[in-house]
C-alpha cells in the first residue's frame, strides 16, 4: 500500500480503527460531489462528504504493474445526490473520482487509495451502479496515426489548431420554441450558406441541457427557416429561450481545408495515398510506365 502517511500507519498498526471510506466524483462540467459510508457528514479538501446518500462500495482490486484497478460504486438515486435525470443526460460519463480510507474521529489521517474515472454506469431500481476505473485504463487507448487520405484531426483541436470562435464559422442562437433534442429550426438570416454547419457541432449554452453537445447530420434551408438536425438525439429536451451554439462543418477532405477554412498547413491526412485502382494496376504497354508524379 503506497502513499501512507506514518499517521495513517501509526493508526492502523493500532488494531483497532475509526476508518471509513470517502468519495469525491468531479463531473467534465467541474460540478463536485462528495460521499462517505460513515453515519455523519465529513469534511476535508474544501468539500463535504455526505452520509445521508446511501452510497457504498465493494472492494477494491488493486495489482503492481499496469493492470487496471477497478472497484464498483452502488448508490440511491436522489435529486439531492446523484439524479437519473443527470445520469440519463450522460453528465457522468467519464467523471473524475478519488476515494479514500479515513479516520473519521481525525480526518487529516486519511489515505488516497484509488483515483481513476467512472466507466459504465448502469441504473434502475431507484439505484445506480457505477464501475469505477483506474489511471492506467488510459494505456488500454490506440494511440498512432491512421494512414488515410481523409484528415483524422477534430476541427478546433490540437492537431487542426483552428479557432471555432473565428468570426463567420459560428452562429449562437436563442430557440423560440423548444426542442426534443434532435432537431432545432429557428428563422435563417442569410449569413450562412446552405449546409454550412452539416458535420458541425451544436453545443447547448444555457437551459436544463446546458453543457450536452451534439454532432449535426443535416442542415436544411427551407421557407426561411434553419433546420440542424443531430446524428444522436441529446438526451435532455430543449425549452424555448434555451441558447445554442453551432459550429461550422468540416467533411475532413484537402479541398475543403484549403477553400472553406484556409488551414490546409494543418490538414492531418494524406492525399497522395494511392487508391485501390493503384493496387490492381498492372503495366501496359502503351502509354508512359515512367513511375512519375500522380498529379
Amino acid at each position: 500500500m503506497g502513499g501512507l502517511s506514518a499517521a495513517f500507519q501509526a493508526h492502523v498498526a493500532t488494531g483497532t480503527t475509526t476508518l471509513c471510506r470517502a468519495w469525491a466524483i468531479t463531473r467534465s462540467d467541474g460540478v463536485r460531489y462528495g460521499f462517505t459510508d460513515h453515519d455523519v457528514a465529513l469534511a476535508f479538501d474544501g468539500m463535504v462528504f455526505k452520509a445521508d446518500t446511501g452510497l457504498s462500495a465493494s472492494a477494491l482490486a488493486q495489482s503492481t504493474g499496469l493492470s487496471v484497478d477497478n472497484t464498483e460504486a452502488l448508490g440511491a438515486l436522489s435529486d439531492a445526490a446523484v439524479s437519473e435525470v443527470d445520469i440519463e443526460a450522460g453528465r457522468f460519463d467519464g467523471a473524475e473520482v478519488q476515494a479514500w480510507l479515513v479516520n473519521w474521529q481525525d480526518v487529516d489521517v486519511r489515505w488516497l487509495q484509488f483515483r481513476g474515472s467512472i466507466g459504465e454506469l448502469r441504473r434502475g431500481g431507484g439505484a445506480f451502479h457505477a464501475e469505477l476505473r483506474g489511471l492506467t485504463e488510459a494505456l488500454n487507448r490506440p494511440i498512432g496515426r491512421i494512414y488515410q487520405k481523409p484528415c483524422t484531426a477534430v476541427l478546433g483541436d490540437a492537431q487542426c489548431r483552428f479557432n471555432t470562435a473565428t468570426p463567420g464559422y459560428f452562429a449562437d442562437v436563442t430557440l423560440a420554441a423548444g426542442s426534443d433534442g434532435l432537431v432545432f429550426e429557428w428563422p435563417d438570416t442569410g449569413a450562412f450558406e446552405p449546409e454550412w454547419f452539416r458535420r458541425g457541432r451544436l453545443d447547448v449554452q444555457s437551459g436544463a441541457a446546458a453543457g450536452l453537445w451534439g454532432v449535426i447530420k443535416d442542415d436544411d434551408l427551407s421557407g426561411g427557416m434553419r433546420r440542424i438536425e443531430l446524428w444522436q438525439k441529446l438526451r435532455v429536451p430543449l425549452a424555448a429561450g434555451d441558447q445554442v451554439r453551432v459550429v461550422a462543418g468540416c467533411d475532413k477532405r484537402t479541398e475543403t481545408c484549403r477553400l472553406k477554412f484556409d488551414n490546409l498547413v494543418n490538414f492531418q491526412g494524406f492525399p497522395d495515398i494511392p487508391g485501390e485502382d493503384w493496387v490492381m494496376a498492372v503495366p501496359r504497354a502503351d502509354g508512359a510506365n515512367t513511375g512519375g508524379s500522380l498529379r
